[in-house]
């Protein structure tokens, strides 16, 4: 009887050991690639962390937010190698569903990968946004919700909005971007 309870003692305290071990190289994996190669993309806990560690000019936010969209961004992913690019996802109020991501590249070719995607565009136009060139797209999101995603470029920055909601709401927080 003792005997047994030592046996399962000593393979409860083996699994735990083999446990804390395999968390650990898990986590050195994780960290290496950051550590060797700094500037790759990696999550961030805010937009004043990601303009000081990667030496950020500028994170364009909206000044205008929903009532129905979170503050702050629930995710926010950044890189500055290859080139710089900041990605920023907003939550909605209620049940966390992403509903708006925001992204902010110097290339044009940056495609995020984000939670929304389009089922079908219905309509795409041009659009003056506060003396901008950008063009708006409007459609449905795979789940069949309206959709619309809103690009331009700000000097060498290439920005694009993409949301779960009306274009109407879009345009609202595209424009508050801009001063």
């Amino acid at each position: 009887m003792v005997r047994d309870v030592k046996k399962q003692a000593l393979q409860a305290l083996s699994f735990l050991v083999t446990l804390a071990v395999v968390i650990g190289v898990l986590k050195l994996v994780n960290w290496a690639p950051r550590a060797l190669e700094p500037g790759l993309m990696a999550e961030y806990p805010s937009i004043d962390a990601v303009e000081a560690t990667l030496a950020v000019r500028k994170v364009y936010v909206p000044a205008y937010f929903p009532e129905t969209i979170n503050w702050p961004p629930a995710t926010i992913l950044a890189q500055s190698k290859p080139y710089l690019a900041v990605v920023m996802k907003f939550a909605r109020a209620g049940d966390g569903a992403t509903v708006l991501v925001i992204s902010q590249a110097a290339s044009q070719n940056f495609q995020p990968d984000v939670p929304i995607r389009f089922h079908a565009i219905t309509e795409t136009v041009p659009l003056v946004l506060k003396g901008r060139s950008a063009r708006l797209e409007a459609g449905t999101c795979e789940d069949r919700t309206a959709c619309s995603r809103i690009e331009w470029d700000e000097g060498d920055v290439h920005i694009m909005l993409t949301m779960k909601s009306p274009s109407v709401e879009l345009i609202r927080i595209a424009a508050s971007m801009l001063h």
